[in-house]
């Protein structure tokens, strides 16, 4: 981890711990983020090591990617109704075609925070975001476009939510349950460069940095190589007759 990510990580921790002792101290929820998965990880530490308890990582819908940290006081059981997270729904023309980093750079051109925006998960026709309530009304009143593509924003959702982030699919039959032989899958390369992008620190095994080649990889672990993108172990085995290891896959398109 290099010196900015630290200084991140640390200024997080302090906002974390000044939610928890706030929400101690005033007798009402306080609210962090929207956090990474990464940063839900550090959330997570951070209060057990502050032996705070009373606390919810939420998004706006089951499986989240991107969560608000929410610290409730003792008599409070955190409630996701509580959280300032808000479903906006974007529509446009099915003949047009929008993708996850479009509507992301169309609300950064706008200088809306990063931290203050959710999942957006793409459809056709259809894209539902989750934001925090403060910049809601902002942009149901205020966009009208996402690039070229003119959209109409409302409030909430209708039906089931779009599927969101895509996958590839990839497999293969590794030696074993080692994280290079994984990575080495993933990238369809060699288990020297794979073992040199984790010694070089470019590997994440479920959000955290691992250098270790040797280190064991499971099943539903997410990887990440820092430049060649982010992927899910599905499935790690079952052994094949000759003892190697079956591995299924997907790489977040």
């Amino acid at each position: 981890m290099g010196t900015s990510e630290k200084i991140e990580e640390a200024l997080l921790e302090s906002r974390l711990t000044d939610a928890a002792r706030l929400s101690e101290e005033r007798c009402f929820a306080h609210f962090v983020g929207f956090l990474d998965e990464r940063q839900a990880l550090v959330a997570e530490k951070c209060m057990k090591k502050q032996g705070f308890k009373n606390y919810m990582l939420w998004g706006g819908y089951d499986g989240s990617e991107r969560v608000v940290f929410g610290a409730f006081p003792d008599f409070i059981d955190p409630d996701p109704e509580e959280y300032p997270v808000i479903p906006v729904t974007v529509q446009y023309r099915t003949c047009d075609v929008l993708t996850h980093r479009d509507f992301l750079g169309a609300l950064m051109a706008e200088g809306i925070k990063r931290e203050t925006i959710g999942d957006i998960l793409v459809g056709e026709g259809r894209c539902v975001m989750f934001v925090r309530e403060e910049i809601a009304e902002y942009l149901l009143s205020g966009i009208q476009k996402i690039g070229r593509v003119g959209v109409r924003l409302s409030r909430g959702y209708e039906g089931s939510l779009p599927e969101g982030r895509k996958f590839s699919e990839f497999s293969s039959v590794i030696a074993s349950a080692r994280l290079d032989c994984a990575v080495a899958a993933a990238l369809g390369t060699s288990r020297e460069k794979a073992s040199g992008y984790i010694s070089a620190g470019l590997v994440m095994l479920n959000h955290e940095e691992v250098m270790s080649c040797s280190a064991e990889v499971k099943d539903g672990d997410k990887l990440s190589v820092r430049g060649k993108g982010r992927f899910l172990l599905d499935q790690v085995g079952p052994p094949t007759k000759k003892g190697r290891l079956k591995l299924s896959g997907r790489k977040y398109i």
